[in-house]
């Protein structure tokens, strides 16, 4: 599967592209750096709402700053 433009509508996001599947979001930011959050990482539960907010285009960024913060595998 290959990343796909993350939707951005805010304007400001700092997430550049994602990539998801069962269990797992990768997300590129837009220094560049990619990091990979996992249901065992981050919890099922945060990857579920980061995938949902990933296909919305808005507030994925906070919630990782937020809520997921180092839950990356």
């Amino acid at each position: 599967m290959s990343m796909r433009a993350y939707g951005n509508l805010s304007g400001n996001s700092g997430v550049q592209a994602y990539e998801s599947g069962p269990g797992y979001i990768r997300v590129r930011f837009v220094g560049g750096k990619t990091y990979l959050y996992t249901d065992a990482s981050a919890g099922p539960r945060n990857v579920r709402r980061m995938q949902e907010l990933a296909s919305a285009g808005r507030g994925l960024a906070t919630f990782i700053s937020t809520t997921v913060r180092d839950g990356y595998a």
